[in-house]
């Protein structure tokens, strides 16, 4: 097995580019597949000539250095080709969530200033209705199906003009806007360049030793960043090759792993947590899975001893700042945090600093609990038309999560919760996922979620919200008591709701926001001291 600076110094040196760092693969292994989406694969030479063809269709309607290009539908093989189109000419690439309606498509869009959106069929009439006032209007493109109003990618990629493209874009142009999801406001646009792109890739074969001839398999969505800066990214620079699904589905995700014989697995968490708790009829144990990234302490027993996957990663990014922590492929892992600081597989390149402060910024010592503050080579250049919230996340050159963290001794991260989870009650400050780890253990509980609830005399009491297993009896009390035995007394819940399910956003976490918004969970959950 070839280590990960081996791996990146077995191809030509590249100028840091998207395309360039493609060129530097395509020299040895133009007949390798790059993505493997619904039974058919695109070898690099292919993929390549699918992406020049769409950069010329942009440049001949207009699209220059600068513009952006949205993309709103499920996973599909349009969104590796828009933004390597994008990446040639030095267009910026606009995600979108698909499951969006149209008020929260119409801002993204409108915030963004597309020219052009490339979306599913089933989508088109939310973005043309989201579109409607802009000036030009964009110009539409389907990923599948066929409609009059709008060209199918491949017969538009098919036609497009043998024009002349532009010189190729550099490193440090912007290459992809990611939105953020929003939990207060209206969401944020994260830009980032293709230099930071393409490190994160390198970074991503130090994380998983990704090898030349690896599969990797992702379920997660192409609009968000894991997907994009791990996965796809992480293939680009190993010149290994990605499989991804429209969208996850727990009952064939065994099936699906087979039949494309993946060896490395990206998930969250949540993915981990359903897959658990499926049948074990769906398990195919012929698998050949060697690496698996993002199954959280709860499910790992389970991957590694009854699925087999002997390598388990974990790490912790953000969309600001993606790949910055990771337990390591070679050395200690303590599985119940989120490892170390990452690194480039070149130990020459500067890489991520991070600190841990107080409310007033001063540094804490070990095992210390304080905001994380991170100086990172793969940081975003801003929020888009935003420049008010951008100066407000950084302090000089530190961005400031909002995640509330303590470092060991032997400089591994423990996550305790995000500053807006915490609960203020009689003048205490309570991690709401501290509770939610709590009650999720208990074996009748699937899902649960604690939050603020106003108090009479100021301050917030405990609220949370149950998801028990079909059958259970689990009483509020019984989950009152479970918490009693194992929390401390200020951290025991005064309100219990059970519900049949909780939001989630697009990336499977549970959307406290969205709870909290709910003005009506207060009076109709159990009081347990009244």
């Amino acid at each position: 097995m070839l280590t990960p600076l081996e791996v990146l110094k077995s191809y030509p040196a590249h100028d840091g580019s998207i395309c360039g760092i493609y060129e530097s693969r395509l020299a040895s292994r133009q007949d390798s597949p790059f993505i493997v989406f619904q039974g058919k694969t695109w070898t690099r030479a292919q993929f390549k000539a699918a992406y020049l063809k769409a950069a010329q269709g942009l440049v001949a309607l207009g699209i220059k250095k600068g513009d952006r290009v949205g993309v709103m539908a499920r996973n599909h093989v349009g969104h590796a080709v828009m933004l390597f189109a994008c990446a040639r000419i030095g267009a910026i690439m606009v995600p979108t969530n698909p499951e969006f309606g149209v008020a929260e498509a119409r801002y993204v869009l409108q915030h963004a200033d597309v020219s052009v959106v490339a979306c599913s069929e089933e989508v088109l009439p939310v973005v043309r209705e989201a579109c409607e006032g802009m000036t030009p209007s964009p110009f539409f493109i389907l990923f599948d199906g066929e409609q009059s109003q709008a060209p199918n990618l491949q017969h538009w990629m098919d036609s497009a003009p043998d024009v002349t493209l532009p010189p190729p874009a550099s490193a440090e142009d912007t290459c992809i806007f990611i939105y953020t999801s929003g939990s207060t406001g209206f969401p944020k646009a994260a830009m980032h360049s293709q230099s930071n792109f393409v490190i994160s890739g390198e970074a991503n074969v130090a994380r998983l030793w990704l090898q030349p001839d690896e599969r990797m398999f992702t379920v997660l969505p192409l609009f968000h960043v894991n997907a994009l800066f791990y996965s796809l990214a992480g293939n680009l620079a190993a010149g290994s090759a990605l499989i991804f699904v429209d969208k996850f589905s727990a009952s064939t995700f065994w099936d699906t792993v087979v039949q494309n014989g993946a060896t490395q697995i990206n998930v969250i968490d949540a993915v981990g947590r359903i897959l658990k708790a499926r049948p074990r009829s769906e398990f195919r144990p012929e698998h050949t899975v060697r690496v698996m990234y993002g199954i959280r302490p709860e499910a790992q027993a389970c991957f590694r001893d009854e699925f087999g996957i002997k390598e388990l990663i974990t790490g912790f990014g953000m969309t600001e700042i993606p790949g910055l922590l990771c337990n390591p492929y070679e050395g200690v892992r303590k599985m119940d945090s989120l490892g170390m600081i990452g690194r480039h597989p070149d130990p020459r390149r500067p890489w991520a600093q991070c600190r841990i402060v107080d409310d007033q910024g001063a540094d804490l010592g070990p095992n210390e609990t304080g905001e994380l503050w991170v100086k990172h080579p793969i940081v975003m250049q801003g929020y888009f038309r935003d420049p008010e919230q951008t100066r407000a996340s950084f302090e000089e050159e530190w961005f400031k999560t909002g995640d509330l963290m303590k470092r060991d001794e032997e400089g591994y991260f423990y996550f305790v919760t995000r500053k807006k989870d915490i609960i203020r009650r009689r003048g205490e400050n309570i991690a709401g996922l501290e509770i939610d780890r709590t009650i999720g253990e208990h074996p009748e509980v699937v899902e649960v979620a604690a939050i603020p609830v106003p108090a009479e005399l100021g301050d917030e009491e405990i609220l949370v919200a149950v998801v028990k297993k079909a059958g259970s009896t689990l009483t509020e009390v019984a989950i009152a008591d479970w918490c009693r035995q194992r929390l401390a007394a200020m951290k025991v819940p005064r309100y219990v709701i059970f519900v049949e399910a909780l939001p989630h956003t697009p990336t499977h976490k549970i959307a406290k926001h969205v709870l909290k918004a709910d003005k009506t969970l207060q009076s109709r959950a159990c009081d347990l001291q009244a």
